[in-house]
């Protein structure tokens, strides 16, 4: 999954600062919406049950719109003032993720570049940078595949790995590390693409991830590929449109873990996979999201549409 980032060297930060818990529902409402799409959001602890939370965007951001997101997520009781400032010319998706520690998912503990050496090293320690990929384990929908990830390395040989969207390459690295598989891993942002293969180099496993440049599986060496195991972390339309030829892609008895799917889509999606032979594994729930792992029948040919 990737976020549409315009790349230019000025950004904004619009920050406010409310009651802790009230603070979790702006940054996730902040996270979720595309309009205006943030590159990064954050929120730390100030004291007093308080947290500030802070939204990076490449363009201005109307007040408008923001104040309308925030108090429908949080209403307006103990708000603090809505500010926008113009960055100076810095990659500030980069800089927010360094102030930000480890996560662990499971088994993986994932951590950036400027957590090198404070980390030990081993087969489930990631270094994983976005660059301004989407993909670091601090989304809910990234820590979801993640922790299906880690149950299903525990249950079978799943040998060939196909990754949909894979933004810094994080869930196509996992996998190479936790099933000594080889992946195919595709992103339609090629600056992700360039993203995911160095972070592969960075830990690795640069001649078991192979990253291409491609929408959905529009790519020869995708059209091709037939998966025990296949991620798409993307959003709610291309997951239903590209369904069948998931379903094709997969050996009958194959997985594939879906996210990028809000808790109230999660119906909508099994449905049109359950139409394809698809039966549901589990369901993995954080934060407001679903990810979905969802298990290609054994016998018949998938529905074509």
């Amino acid at each position: 999954m990737v976020a549409r980032i315009d790349t230019r060297p000025v950004a904004y930060v619009a920050t406010v600062e409310a009651q802790a818990s009230k603070a979790e529902a702006i940054a996730s409402a902040l996270e979720e919406v595309e309009n205006p799409e943030a590159l990064a959001v954050t929120l730390f602890e100030r004291g007093e049950h308080r947290a500030k939370v802070s939204a990076y965007y490449a363009e201005q951001p109307t007040r408008e719109r923001l104040l309308e997101l925030i108090e429908s997520a949080a209403g307006t009781e103990g708000l603090g003032i809505l500010r926008i400032a113009l960055l100076p010319p810095k990659n500030w998706v980069a800089e927010a993720e360094a102030l930000r520690g480890p996560v662990r998912a499971g088994l993986f503990l994932v951590h950036g570049r400027h957590d090198r050496g404070k980390v030990p090293a081993g087969r489930f320690a990631l270094e994983i940078d976005a660059g301004i990929a989407f993909g670091t384990a601090y989304h809910s929908t990234t820590r979801g595949c993640l922790f299906a990830l880690d149950r299903l390395a525990k249950c079978g040989r799943l040998r060939r790995v196909v990754d949909i969207g894979t933004g810094t390459g994080i869930l196509a690295i996992a996998a190479a590390r936790a099933l000594n598989a080889q992946i195919i891993a595709s992103d339609i942002d090629p600056v992700a693409v360039a993203v995911a293969t160095e972070n592969a180099r960075v830990n690795g496993v640069a001649q078991r991830v192979r990253v291409v440049h491609a929408d959905g599986l529009a790519h020869p060496a995708l059209r091709l590929a037939r998966a025990d195991l296949l991620f798409a972390n993307i959003l709610l339309r291309p997951l239903l449109d590209l369904a069948p030829a998931f379903a094709n892609t997969l050996h009958p008895g194959g997985v594939c873990v879906l996210s990028g799917i809000l808790n109230s889509q999660a119906q909508q999606v099994e449905a049109r996979f359950r139409d394809l032979g698809f039966t549901l594994n589990s369901r993995i729930l954080l934060e407001g999201w679903t990810t979905l792992v969802l298990r290609r029948r054994s016998t018949g040919r998938p529905t074509a549409d």
